[in-house]
């Protein structure tokens, strides 16, 4: 059982966890090592894991630091409530996790640049890094999020992330989630969402250049004429594993909710994208659409598609679909008898496809940035940095 030797360093380094951490926190441990205990971690046989094999990824005996991030803040009394304390990677997450960053926008305020949160990787050993972040956003208040993902190290990282969002009455939040790291690198990336009335959340996630990722979201819409816009883009070759797994809780009336997760999958990489929306009983007026597209560049790349209504109310509208394919052989031809080469043709046909989610975008600086990286990962030009080693 990969989750033992976690279970047996809580039990020995429990009283150095508590004196260096806050009492919030700790006040959530013993219950969290309770749940992996008991539940072990989640296997493939069940449905929100079907995808990805977690002891597998958790196997690797990897260091633990026990050292509080420097710009850490004391936990607000929202800390906790909104995650998924049920789920075992979760509860890893709140017993080794040794601080929680906070991100909180005051009621009607309106930063004038976005918030940027960079997380880095670097080491000398192999390490299981527990990241924690609560981002409130209060009443009427406005705010674009970016938080990116990189390594700089070539050594094997296994990061355990949970994101916790409050989003306010009337407030409006563009939040972004940027992977960049590299084929050593394991992500688990969890964020829980509440979404009050009258809002507007804008959510993006962007897997540009990883190993193995899976990345949970679950937004629960509980104030009525609020509008959420969730859009993904993952592009993998070689080895890599990309999951995303969202969930969509329509809990009220006069909702909006929009999904659009667009792959490339080239070589041998495996992607999986599993979508549920659930509208509750009362839910009328709710309008959703979810839509999941994915192109496999070569035969061995290998996708797999989940998309999911869940319905207890009858005034509403409602759709989903996935679509699979591969590369459209008569707009390669098309361009070859041009005197585009057969490389140039294929990359046009790629960023086609999968640009569609960048421009979605509402940050245009972010956008503009992100339409040259993607440019750049198509051509297998991201992973090699000036002066970087680290991928070749």
């Amino acid at each position: 059982m990969s989750e033992q030797q976690y279970l047996d360093f809580y039990r020995a380094e429990r009283e150095t966890i508590f004196a260096r951490s806050d009492a919030r926190l700790n006040a959530l441990r013993d219950g969290a090592f309770a749940v992996l205990q008991q539940k072990g971690f989640p296997t493939m046989k069940e449905e929100r894991y079907r995808y990805t094999d977690v002891a597998r990824d958790f196997a690797p005996d990897y260091g633990i630091s026990l050292s509080p991030a420097e710009d850490a803040a004391p936990c607000p009394a929202e800390y906790g409530t909104l995650a998924d304390s049920a789920d075992p990677v979760v509860a890893l997450n709140t017993m080794l996790t040794m601080s929680c960053r906070v991100v909180r926008i005051g009621r009607g305020e309106r930063p004038e640049h976005p918030i940027q949160i960079v997380n880095t990787l670097r080491g000398e050993h192999p390490e299981m890094v527990s990241r924690r972040l609560l981002i409130i956003v209060e009443e009427g208040a406005e705010a674009d999020v970016i938080i990116t993902d990189r390594a700089v190290s070539k050594q094997q990282f296994l990061t355990n992330q949970v994101i916790e969002v409050f989003v306010g009455d009337g407030a409006h939040l563009n939040l972004y989630e940027i992977e960049e790291t590299h084929l050593l690198c394991t992500r688990y990336s969890s964020l829980f969402m509440q979404v009050g009335r009258n809002c507007s959340v804008h959510h993006s996630s962007l897997t540009l250049f990883n190993g193995r990722s899976r990345n949970r979201a679950d937004v629960a819409l509980c104030g009525e004429h609020s509008e959420v816009v969730m859009n993904g883009c993952v592009i993998a070759d070689k080895m890599q594993h990309t999951d995303c797994n969202t969930l969509i809780d329509h809990r009220v009336p006069h909702c909006d909710s929009r999904q659009l997760y667009k792959y490339v999958l080239d070589d041998s990489a495996v992607g999986a994208f599993a979508g549920r929306i659930l509208v509750r009983e009362g839910a009328q007026k709710t309008t959703s659409q979810e839509t999941n597209a994915n192109l496999c560049a070569t035969r061995t790349a290998r996708m797999y598609t989940q998309p999911m209504l869940e319905i207890y109310a009858d005034d509403v509208r409602c759709s989903h679909g996935s679509t699979v394919g591969q590369m459209n052989e008569d707009a390669l031809f098309y361009m070859r008898q041009r005197g585009i080469s057969e490389r140039e043709a294929r990359l046009l046909l790629k960023s086609a496809f999968i640009t569609e989610v960048v421009e979605n975008i509402p940050l245009h600086s972010l956008r503009d940035r992100l339409l040259v990286m993607v440019d750049r990962r198509l051509k297998g030009e991201l992973s090699k940095c000036e002066g970087c080693k680290l991928c070749e």
